[in-house]
């Protein structure tokens, strides 16, 4: 036990946090935004359109294509999945909730493994709390289970995971298989083989969603801090000494290297470390907000432990959480994607959160309780009012925006969203009112307003929201406009869409677009349209083609495309 730890706290200060209630909030969490919604554009449609081109035959399981396109994200594991829940379940279920079942899987995933690493960080010798004289001090494991209650509701409060988690992108995967790396290396003192396959499935698992890199500096860093660990392990951290489970990681990682090198899997850095001051604006303002509030609870957990950081050896669980989030953070100053990588951070962030909430003051956490339930409470009215305004006309300024930016969209009501919203909204003013009250024992406290907050606009956002962004990032109705303008089983000819474009027209239209080597054969033609007069830049010769319509987006018109017919 460490002489020198931080954590003075007392049995009834680590009381559970009800399982029900974080069963529920974790169960709303996972299924706002995964349901009653289709495909965006962007990353969300593309992916799910590789999928579907998969299960229908339609692209190879190896070298995948879309629309004779190769896919831009190396990665092959979560198209697999994707296609196999397809093929299972498309007869039974939606094919858009089919592709993302997986994903919603994953998403869970991801949780369970922040709540497990947290409770096995705070496990250890190190990290436990100074005994008092007379007794009454917390008891280990009721410390740990405080300790990763605390740390899943800071992952469920990070803004950064809402709209990337939610996703049938690479990027939940990742995250997933991430997680399952992170808890690997939190269990292994106590459970050394289980440990060893959960980093063994999540460096290879990572290596074949697209993330080689990370893969192998995770796994690699982690198993030199746990060799040099060992020297300074005591007790029941004498099981550090697993070399035959550091050899078997160590194989997987390389196995790894060799899989990512044969599968051309390793991605060429887009910036180099140094990058311009505009870059570094725009990154450490997204760095502030994707993982707020994790990022000032994580630094105020450095700052009341600095003395054991100074010895890496005998503090894992101060120096793997922190090693990850360093890792991971320099990893994303190398590629364009960077959000996608900063993801793979919020579970050892929000471990290392948890270990704030031994050492914060009153002060401290009334300051954060107090912004939680402004910034929330804000965001939650805005959301309400715009609805109201969409639906009344009255604030006549926000029915006003909504009219210009979404022109043809049409208000509906939906019963059972409404209902949850109210209800949700309910609880959040339940929450406020029980956080005023005389409640300062429980240390998980100070997360369960930045937690339900998130959780309160989010499901907002998946309900009263959901009719108005499924309108605007959709494309469905684009795909369909295609699709009813073209005889059935005639070629398409497309030149100049975007990716996301050509992806809505396979999943949705199935329209057959053919390659640019068979434009000779093709009796129709579809170009992107440039400006508002929809005119086409192109080099085929338009002289043997007739324009036969004009098709748009019904919000983004820029995302015109003209079809024409050969004459």
């Amino acid at each position: 036990m460490s002489p020198t730890s931080p954590a003075l706290v007392s049995q009834d200060a680590v009381r559970r946090l009800a399982r029900s209630v974080l069963m529920l909030v974790c169960t709303v969490y996972v299924l706002a935004g995964f349901v009653g919604r289709d495909a965006w554009r962007n990353d969300d449609v593309v992916a799910v359109a590789h999928m579907g081109e998969i299960a229908r035959g339609h692209s190879s399981w190896l070298q995948l294509t879309l629309a004779g396109m190769p896919t831009e994200h190396p990665g092959l594991l979560p198209y697999w999945l994707g296609a196999a829940s397809l093929k299972l379940l498309t007869p039974v279920v939606p094919p858009d909730m089919a592709a993302r079942l997986p994903f919603m899987v994953l998403l869970v995933l991801a949780l369970a493994c922040t709540w497990y690493g947290s409770y096995y960080l705070a496990r250890a010798r190190a990290a436990q709390p100074v005994p008092f004289a007379f007794g009454g001090e917390a008891k280990p494991k009721d410390y740990a289970r405080a300790l990763a209650d605390g740390g899943l509701l800071a992952l469920i409060a990070c803004l950064g995971l809402a709209k990337l988690g939610h996703e049938a992108t690479p990027a939940v995967a990742q995250l997933a298989l991430a997680a399952l790396l992170f808890l690997g290396y939190c269990i292994r003192p106590y459970r050394p083989w289980q440990g060893t396959l959960a980093v063994s499935t999540g460096v290879l698992g990572l290596t074949l969603c697209g993330a080689p890199e990370v893969a192998l500096m995770l796994g690699i860093g982690g198993a030199v801090l746990e060799w040099r660990q060992a020297h300074a392990a005591q007790g029941d951290d004498m099981r550090l000494q697993d070399p035959k489970g550091l050899w078997l990681i160590a194989a997987c990682s390389l196995a790894s290297g060799f899989v990512a090198h044969a599968g051309g899997l390793w991605q060429s850095p887009t910036y180099p470390f140094v990058l311009a001051e505009v870059q570094w604006n725009g990154y450490l303002q997204m760095l502030v907000w994707f993982m707020w509030p994790a990022w000032p609870i994580s630094a105020w957990a450095l700052w009341s432990w600095r003395r054991q950081l100074w010895n890496w050896n005998s503090n894992r669980h101060l120096a793997w959480p922190l090693y990850c989030v360093v890792i991971i953070c320099l990893a994303s100053l190398r590629f364009d994607n960077a959000d996608t990588t900063l993801l793979l951070a919020l579970p050892p962030l929000a471990a290392l959160a948890a270990f704030s909430l031994v050492t914060m003051n009153r002060q401290m956490a009334a300051l954060m309780d107090w912004f939680a339930v402004l910034f929330f409470s804000v965001c939650g009215i805005i959301i309400w009012v715009v609805w109201v305004a969409m639906h009344t006309g009255v604030p006549a300024a926000p029915a006003a925006n909504v009219a210009r930016l979404l022109p043809d969209y049409v208000p509906r009501v939906v019963w059972w969203e409404l209902v949850l919203a109210l209800a949700v909204s309910g609880a959040w003013c339940a929450l406020v009112r029980w956080r005023s009250g005389r409640h300062r024992t429980a240390i998980w406290k100070t997360l369960v307003l930045p937690a339900g907050g998130a959780t309160l606009c989010w499901l907002l956002l998946a309900t009263l929201w959901m009719p108005l962004l499924d309108f605007a990032q959709s494309y469905r109705g684009l795909a369909l406009q295609v699709q009813r303008s073209i005889p059935d089983g005639q070629c398409v000819q497309a030149i100049g869409l975007d990716r996301h474009e050509i992806a809505a027209l396979r999943w949705y239209g199935q329209v057959k677009l053919a390659g640019p080597w068979q434009l000779e054969s093709c009796p129709w033609l579809l170009v992107q349209a440039v400006g508002e007069d929809n005119r086409t830049e192109t080099h085929v010769d338009l002289t043997q083609w007739r324009q036969s319509a004009v098709i748009s987006h019904f919000v983004v018109y820029r995302d015109s495309v003209v079809l024409y017919q050969r004459r």
